[in-house]
């Protein structure tokens, strides 16, 4: 290794590797990871050292579920807003859902207009997603050659009008085109005929609104994607579980041999129905916070790799339209300056480690996405990094939120796990909630 290559060593005594957690010299040649060392390996000259001390060293994080909302709705978030949230919360790369913003991105076009309004802005490296409604099948193949990771479409109504669901035909044609040039289709599973026969009551009872999107509609939605996938063999990918009750038809299918790989959001792991207030529409997303006894049972996922990885599936909005009543107000969970600390929380004290937040939050998302630079402390990989100190607390004060709007289910929460810093490819982006200009980079799938 030519010493003038490394410009820099960054030192813990614990680094997290693929290999687990161990004291380590991390050395970094421009943008790339050129060697994971012993923590007492001689500097090369002219390198510049950090010491980190106890603080952990971890592969920065890869959200794969974020809603953006820019451009067209940026009074709800934006790329500024979001990013600068996420490098804020120990985030280095984030994929951003085809909706919620106007257009949406349907079309190559509207991908264009995507990435224009997201370049100047973006704080970390930022991808996209594609979508799949009725009328854009025609347009799938080309949005994948232009650089999309893959294709989003819900079962049942998404709440905006521009997004429409598939039904069970339309999503059995978006699954063949997408199967046919090997693409991976992420779902919204809930099923509209259960949603349609549950009791739907207005008023702010956060037990009338959980009984509004019941279990089963997952269950059955997810059991209907299985077989489609099954028959065209395709890739599939169920988004945001919150219903326990589907792991063991999903752990069937992965058995089988079928493609079929699962997230879920911390906020099914570390909230509870138990604990949401009536009115408290901060809380409302769909499919539901679920029971604690469900909560334990995603774990039990986790646990045994059913469950594949934890996104945050960041969807914000502003403070108006979180009214009262859970039939009105929007459903969305804004964690994403969060997510790390809230599952480290709940990790630590089911006996989990900082390796398997690492595996669920960082290389497990990377992997769904193809991003090989991604997800690793690793030779080869981008020097993407978050500095932890996983034993200091911090009770959450919405007012020191990046996100556009200060509206969070995590206010008033006392957390594990302070971010001290994040770096994007070799670079501090994030220091103590100070932050560099923007750096990230526009990525595209398979570059």
């Amino acid at each position: 290794m030519p010493e003038v290559d490394v410009k820099l060593v960054l030192r813990s005594t614990r680094v997290v590797t693929p290999e687990g957690t161990r004291a380590a010299a991390v050395l970094v040649a421009g943008e790339e990871i050129e060697a994971v060392l012993p923590y007492d390996a001689g500097v090369p000259a002219g390198a510049r050292v950090e010491d980190f001390g106890d603080d952990v060293l971890m592969p920065g994080l890869v959200d794969t579920h974020v809603h953006v909302n820019d451009p067209g709705r940026t009074e709800w978030e934006g790329f500024w807003t979001a990013t600068r949230a996420a490098a804020a919360g120990g985030i280095t790369t984030l994929l951003d859902m085809p909706l919620n913003s106007l257009p949406p991105t349907t079309t190559v076009e509207n991908l264009g207009v995507k990435r224009q309004v997201a370049g100047p802005k973006a704080h970390i490296d930022t991808g996209f997603w594609g979508g799949a409604i009725p009328s854009n099948t025609k347009d799938l193949h080309p949005l994948y050659e232009a650089g999309v990771f893959g294709f989003k479409c819900f079962l049942s109504p998404s709440g905006v009008e521009e997004f429409p669901e598939l039904d069970q035909e339309q999503l059995a044609r978006s699954m063949a085109e997408i199967a046919g040039f090997g693409g991976l289709l992420i779902v919204h599973a809930e099923d509209p005929h259960q949603l349609a026969e549950a009791p739907q009551r207005s008023g702010g009872k956060y037990a009338d609104f959980l009984a509004s999107r019941p279990r089963d509609a997952e269950n059955a939605a997810i059991e209907g994607l299985i077989a489609q996938a099954r028959r065209l063999d395709a890739r599939v990918h169920v988004l945001h579980l919150s219903s326990g009750d589907a792991l063991p038809q999903i752990a069937a299918a992965k058995r089988e041999g079928l493609r079929v790989t699962v997230e879920s959001c911390p906020h099914f792991l570390t909230l509870t129905a138990e604990e949401v207030p009536d009115g408290a529409t901060e809380f409302k997303c769909c499919p539901p916070i679920r029971e604690a006894v469900n909560q334990d049972v995603l774990w039990a996922g986790l646990a045994d790799g059913t469950i594949d990885c934890i996104v945050s599936d960041h969807s914000p909005c502003t403070t108006d339209l979180k009214t009262p009543d859970f039939a009105s107000a929007w459903g969305g969970i804004s964690s994403l300056q969060l997510g790390l600390p809230a599952i480290w929380t709940e990790a630590r004290r089911r006996g989990h480690t900082l390796d398997d937040v690492v595996r669920w939050m960082s290389a497990a998302p990377a992997g769904l996405a193809g991003l090989t630079r991604k997800g690793a402390v690793e030779a080869g990989r981008d020097a993407d990094f978050a500095v932890l100190a996983p034993d200091e607390t911090f009770t959450v004060d919405p007012a020191g939120l990046f996100h556009r709007n200060q509206v969070t289910a995590y206010a008033g929460k006392t957390l594990y796990g302070v971010v001290r810093s994040t770096w994007l490819r070799g670079k501090r982006i994030a220091a103590d909630g100070v932050l560099t200009p923007p750096t990230g980079r526009l990525l595209e799938r398979n570059h």
